[in-house]
């Protein structure tokens, strides 16, 4: 099934131009600095009522004369930014065009119609959606599926099998909810996957290549359905979160032949695209991201994708008020910009702190790290710890913070509730790859890892967090200082909680 055309109906459209004749007349400037950078205006321009309209042919995209201005509908965790890098433009004339939004804002709301002048570059990728955004991440939409039991139900030889993950032997369906969960991508999408490219839930007889590489990706280090399953979970957040800050541009398939997103595209689609562009030929590419490929086995096991969607990213999203996440007076180092939440490259969402009372290396530190925020912690695992702010215990709705590298030994207990400022666990190496005592903290909201800088920064007390050239280089900013990140633990790099400065 094709993805069907969303159509505002013409009562909406009126209300919301109507709307918007109204806010332009009161739209200010907004601080960069402000403690609310989300406009709440943008608030009222959520698309309330949609009507579905039955799949029309795929739009053909003409060679557009520069300039020329285009009609776009908002989607899920839009930016302006990250828009204007997708239709090659600047940001400054898709504001020119479209007085509505404000200067300064973070997510624009779904639904809101725009008009973005577009620069035309060829070798555009299908315009057909595989699946939305709230499809692919482990977010509300994946909220009372059970893995285990669905993954039993069927008759493939997913439930057969066994694999080393996360330092510990667990069966098919665990590795799915391991990937799942630390990768933050839905499990219903890697199992579709799994099943499209392995018949992995219809086909009783374990794949020949299981031990070595059941997924296409030909590489020693990624034998076995587990590490097969986390390189693709990891390219598919790649693909995810460059599209999302408009990081990416063009990429190669296997090939060589290059190939552009189409600047319409949701994230979700593009991640796809991106995740065959690497494994497969011309042929078998173009009918994995076509409506007859992966889409098709979603819809055939989990129904329509498109129907039944919430409003997962919201206009002008505001991130809760947190501290650093160490004791007040205490003088930590800002020792890692903006890198990886987990896994290898995009998202960027993650940042690290060190204590002052370590000397070097992996030292035992006495210093705890601290609840950025009220929560309750809802999951752990090995030297990390889930904080979910919103109290209700899941991660996946809400804001949440993910802890790395915390003593295993101190970590409280699931279930634990938490005050700003209460103790999470001692900075530690443990946990992944670290070279020196410290703690890596990152945000996520309804499932989706929201990016350390850019137009949702993380926000500690004021200190707003910059990118980098690179992973781990980036400035913390308040009030005229910058900081600038350092394993080094210079001058430069460190700071004070609570300091006024």
């Amino acid at each position: 099934m094709k993805r069907p055309n969303i159509i505002l109906r013409n009562a909406y459209k009126f209300l919301v131009w109507g709307l918007i004749l109204v806010l332009i007349s009161s739209c200010t400037p907004v601080r960069a600095d402000s403690a609310d950078l989300l406009q709440p205006e943008l608030k009222d321009l959520q698309a309330d009522e949609v009507e579905v309209i039955l799949p029309t042919p795929l739009p053909t995209r003409p060679p557009y004369v520069p300039g020329t201005l285009v009609n776009y509908t908002v989607q899920t965790g839009d930016n302006v930014a990250a828009l204007a890098s997708h239709f090659n433009t600047t940001a400054a004339e898709i504001l020119e065009a479209n007085p509505i939004i404000p200067p300064v804002t973070t997510t624009l709301p779904p639904g809101l119609p725009l008009q973005i002048p577009i620069y035309y570059e060829p070798i555009w990728s299908s315009p057909y959606q595989i699946l939305p955004d709230e499809r692919f991440v482990n977010g509300p939409a994946a909220v009372g599926f059970d893995v285990v039991e669905f993954v039993n139900s069927q008759p493939g030889w997913l439930k057969s099998v066994r694999g080393v993950v996360g330092e510990l032997e667990r069966s098919g369906a665990e590795i799915v909810i391991y990937v799942s969960e630390m990768f933050s991508i839905d499990p219903q999408l890697l199992l579709a996957i799994l099943e499209y490219q392995a018949s992995a839930l219809s086909n009783p007889q374990i794949p020949d290549n299981i031990n070595t590489y059941v997924l296409g990706y030909e590489e020693i280090f990624h034998q076995g359905l587990a590490q097969q399953l986390v390189w693709a979970a990891n390219r598919l957040n790649n693909g995810y979160y460059t599209w999302r800050d408009g990081s990416l541009t063009v990429y190669k398939h296997k090939d060589g032949r290059l190939e552009r997103p189409d600047p319409w595209q949701n994230a979700a689609t593009a991640a796809l695209q991106f995740y065959f562009s690497q494994i497969y030929d011309r042929d078998k590419y173009t009918l994995a991201v076509s409506g007859d490929g992966l889409a098709a086995v979603y819809e055939q096991y989990f129904g329509p994708p498109w129907e039944g969607l919430t409003d997962f990213m919201p206009g002008s999203l505001n991130q809760p008020t947190m501290i650093l996440p160490f004791s007040y007076g205490h003088t930590w180092a800002y020792t890692g910009g903006p890198h990886t939440a987990w896994g290898l490259d995009a998202p960027f969402a993650a940042v690290d702190f060190a204590p002052g009372s370590v000397v070097g290396g992996c030292s035992p530190t006495d210093d705890p790290a601290l609840a950025v925020a009220d929560g309750i912690i809802s999951r752990t695992g090995n030297a990390f710890a889930v904080l979910d702010l919103d109290g209700d215990g899941d991660e996946r709705t809400g804001w949440s913070v993910f802890y790395l590298h915390l003593a295993n030994a101190s970590i409280p207990p699931v279930g634990t509730q938490l005050k700003q400022g209460d103790p999470i666990g001692l900075p530690s190496c443990e946990g992944g790859k670290s070279t020196g005592t410290h703690v890596h903290i990152a945000r996520k909201y309804n499932g989706e890892w929201i990016l350390a800088g850019g137009v949702l920064a993380f926000n500690l007390e004021g200190w707003i967090v910059g990118v980098g050239p690179d992973a781990y280089t980036g400035t913390l900013n308040r009030n005229g200082y910058t900081l600038r990140a350092c394993v080094c633990s210079d001058r430069n790099s460190q700071i004070t909680a609570g300091s006024t400065q």
